[in-house]
């Protein structure tokens, strides 16, 4: 079956309705560009929301897991395997930390991170059992576990799954004052997204993260930086904390870990911390498995060898200054941010919502989406060229200038409803 309706009718007939996703059906894709059912040809600028860094398909992890696949995918971690050990030293390594926890999932790792906190507040820091607190952030997007989404700030995410785990304290993001006063001796940590992603692109003031890094020395607590979307590039550093040149005391990582082609993520942090855990009291049957091992190894030296980084460093630099014009340029936009080739453009209430921008896009063959109704979250490969950056951000200028007129008549219907 190749025809778009007829998919999308399957998924809805058969599928939870948990997603709003564009009507774009994909079929295959190689580096920036993907295709769908019907052969368009598309630039994806939102990259399977960092999950992509490296590019779709890229063809050294595509040989990697061909290799790895025919041999052994999984043992359980009842027993060892060959690829664990070479993977942990190389993730240590290329990142500075003494020890790596692997999971599956993003939401797993940031489980893995509350775990390891808590259970240090207890045996090291010597909070009083059950009294752990751990310090979050308004708007904040860590994954959707119950005890996750009872921290969340945004309703809908809470709506109908209570009760929810206690012990953590929900602040304004970016307000040091905040999280000073918050500071308390059951405070184990402070969980934050160095740039806040699903939050539309929200960067703090420059010392923030400092800020927070000096609060816990001070205060004897961890800093968790969940760098699930943010890390591995994605805004022209390795990791995004790396831009105030602090050191947290774990990183979350995920996503990009694996290039895309499996699901892999886990937690960084050294010794002080990782020994928390003993034989049976966390773990995960797939975590460290070979496949997970030997393509999140290839991912990253895919991300070394191809100066990712740097090349989003430049590109990234490049396209916020390009779109920033836009702020003058059009009625439409209200600011553009963003740090490497993570970009957010805010539309003004009066725009009508970005969804409509996004589809209008995806007709002309770019990709994107929404996030929190009036954002425009772009954060392509970090492989694309200049060439092709280029082509798709004329195609958000000529959208967002109101040169289509569908985007236009659409706005208008919607801002007079």
């Amino acid at each position: 079956m190749t025809n778009a309706k007829d998919l999308i009718a399957l998924e809805d007939a058969y599928g939870a309705h948990n997603y709003h996703p564009l009507d774009v059906v994909i079929e295959k894709a190689k580096g920036s560009w993907v295709w769908d059912v019907a052969g368009k040809k598309y630039l994806d600028l939102l990259a399977a929301y960092s999950a992509v860094n490296q590019g779709h398909c890229h063809p050294r992890i595509e040989a990697t897991i061909l290799e790895q696949i025919p041999k052994l995918t999984l043992t359980s971690r009842a027993f060892r395997n060959d690829k664990l050990g070479p993977f942990y030293k190389f993730v240590t390594e290329l990142t500075g930390f003494q020890r790596f926890l692997p999971m599956n999932t993003g939401a797993e790792a940031v489980e893995t991170a509350i775990k390891a906190a808590r259970k240090w507040a207890y045996t090291k820091k010597g909070v009083a059992e059950g009294r752990a607190k751990i310090l979050v952030f308004e708007n904040n997007f860590h994954g959707r576990t119950t005890t996750i989404v009872g921290f969340s700030s945004d309703d809908q995410y809470k709506d109908g799954f209570g009760p929810f785990t206690p012990g953590f304290e929900i602040l304004p993001y970016g307000d040091a004052d905040a999280v000073t006063a918050a500071m308390d001796e059951n405070v184990c940590a402070i969980l934050i997204e160095p740039i806040q992603g699903e939050g539309g692109i929200i960067i703090p003031e420059d010392g923030f993260l400092k800020h927070l890094r000096s609060l816990c020395d001070q205060h004897n607590a961890l800093l968790l930086c969940d760098e699930i979307q943010s890390g591995l590039g994605r805004t022209g550093k390795m990791f995004a904390y790396q831009h105030e040149d602090i050191r947290p005391d774990v990183v979350i990582v995920g996503k990009a870990l694996s290039g895309g082609f499996y699901p892999v993520s886990g937690i960084l942090a050294d010794e002080e911390v990782m020994d928390v855990f003993h034989p049976g009291d966390h773990g995960s049957t797939y975590g460290g498995n070979p496949v997970a091992a030997a393509v999140a190894t290839t991912a990253l030296e895919v991300l070394v060898d191809e100066n990712l980084v740097e090349k989003s460093a430049e590109l990234g630099t490049y396209a916020i200054e390009r779109l920033k014009k836009l702020e003058t340029e059009t009625d439409h936009v209200k600011e553009v941010r963003g740090r490497g080739l993570w970009i957010g453009v805010e539309l003004h209430a009066s725009a009508g919502g970005a969804r409509r921008f996004c589809e209008a896009l995806e007709d002309l063959g770019v990709l994107c989406k929404e996030t929190h109704d009036h954002v425009i979250r772009i954060a392509p490969p970090l492989s694309i060229s200049r060439e092709d950056l280029d082509w798709g951000l004329q195609m958000i200028e000529d959208v967002l200038k109101g040169e289509s007129s569908k985007v236009e008549k659409e706005a208008e219907v919607a801002v007079a409803g």
